[in-house]
């Protein structure tokens, strides 16, 4: 279940969606993102916080809302949360738990923690707002149009760009919440990665990569699957299915992006 290793950075990565979540941990702090999906990953997590936290404080930032993000929350009660001032004044928080109830019920899942929505201590209202943790400094922006509530988060002097669902290498982007915000997103994940020198790109789903020319390939593909969404048709099919391996199993998804840039597209003119 580890998928990446360095001395201080650790990324597990779930069976499901190639789903994944970092440990980023100094002599001072450790930091997590979206502890997640099945019981015995969420336990394999919280077997490793238990053999390295010592007594540090243990932060998690959840990158954005989907149930598969934040699913095991209640796993690390002892944590403090940050996330963006959106997700913590979600409106739906019932709705996204009743899909994490959905799930185990559907597959039977007992889980030896009760999972809940995240509750807040450090709420990010503005990009480029700094937190600083020990030896380690967090510089965080909004990043909606997937969700309305996304977060990037750059970590220095490590130079670890954590981007939630976007810049993957197994998605397409999802387009949950807005074209329009997507597209600027994408902007400002060029701006972030000219201002701040990147040394490793965790993904929510997929690869964790420390190659610089992979990481800007990923912001290449998916800004040129964005801006080639309205025109839709098979040529942007074919560069799914060159560029990501599981489009098929994703289709639907991709039809729905269609539908939801264009409605957007008209309202805009």
């Amino acid at each position: 279940m580890i998928h990446f290793k360095n001395d201080h950075l650790t990324v597990f990565q779930s069976s499901l969606y190639q789903t994944t979540s970092a440990i980023i941990q100094t002599d001072d702090v450790m930091v997590m993102t979206d502890p997640n999906w099945l019981p015995h990953e969420v336990q394999a997590i919280r077997e490793y916080v238990d053999r390295e936290l010592g007594d540090k404080q243990l932060y998690i930032i959840y990158t954005h809302s989907d149930f598969d993000h934040i699913i095991g929350s209640g796993a690390f009660p002892e944590a403090k949360v940050i996330a963006s001032e959106e997700l913590k004044a979600h409106e739906h928080k019932k709705e996204i738990m009743q899909k994490v109830s959905e799930f185990d019920q559907r597959y039977y899942i007992k889980r030896d923690y009760e999972p809940h929505y995240p509750s807040v201590d450090h709420a990010i209202s503005c990009d480029g707002e700094r937190l600083e943790l020990g030896s380690l400094s967090l510089t965080f922006y909004k990043a909606p149009g997937h969700t309305h509530d996304g977060l990037f988060t750059v970590v220095e002097p490590l130079g670890i760009f954590l981007s939630g669902d976007y810049l993957s290498d197994v998605e397409f982007p999802f387009i949950f919440s807005s074209y329009i915000d997507y597209k600027n997103t994408m902007k400002k994940a060029a701006t972030i990665l000219e201002n701040h020198s990147i040394q490793i790109h965790v993904p929510g789903h997929g690869s964790v990569t420390n190659n610089p020319d992979e990481i800007l390939k990923r912001l290449k593909e998916s800004t040129y699957y964005i801006n080639h969404l309205l025109q839709g048709g098979e040529k942007l099919e074919t560069h799914c299915r060159e560029q990501y391996p599981f489009f098929e199993g994703m289709k639907s998804i991709h039809f729905e992006n269609i539908k939801l840039a264009r409605k957007e597209d008209g309202k805009a003119h």
